[in-house]
């Protein structure tokens, strides 16, 4: 018996390494980081704010895959490569989470894979 079910979501960009989109344990499913990708691996986007809703969208197709729903994040962490993107990001997350939203982390960093300005890593609820 194993502690642990690894998620393979179709609607997610395919993973540019070795890792799942998720790994379900303990009622929980971590969601491993996001970039805005499309289904054939291209960025997509120009601006954080646009990035950060193709990585949320991503994010809801892992949780979709595994059963569950966006809406039951409960914790988020956002990497930015400018955090003078701060305040856009936080439009474009609003409109995913209008009330109660999840506990969340911002981190300004360096860089991310493949040039994305944004990547929103989840951990989330499922079952009842």
């Amino acid at each position: 018996m194993t502690d642990r079910t690894t998620v393979s979501a179709a609607g997610a960009p395919p993973a540019i390494g070795p890792y799942s989109h998720g790994v379900i344990s303990g009622g929980l499913l971590f969601c491993s980081g996001q970039i805005p990708l499309d289904a054939d691996g291209r960025l997509v986007g120009t601006t954080a704010a646009e990035q950060a809703r193709r990585c949320l969208e991503n994010l809801a197709a892992v949780c979709a895959a595994a059963g569950t729903s966006l809406d039951r994040a409960v914790r988020l962490t956002v990497y930015l490569t400018d955090l003078g993107e701060f305040e856009a990001v936080n439009e474009v997350y609003a409109r995913f989470f209008p009330e109660d939203p999840p506990a969340r982390v911002a981190f300004g960093v360096a860089a991310l894979p493949k040039g994305a300005q944004v990547e929103i890593d989840a951990v989330v609820a499922v079952g009842s």
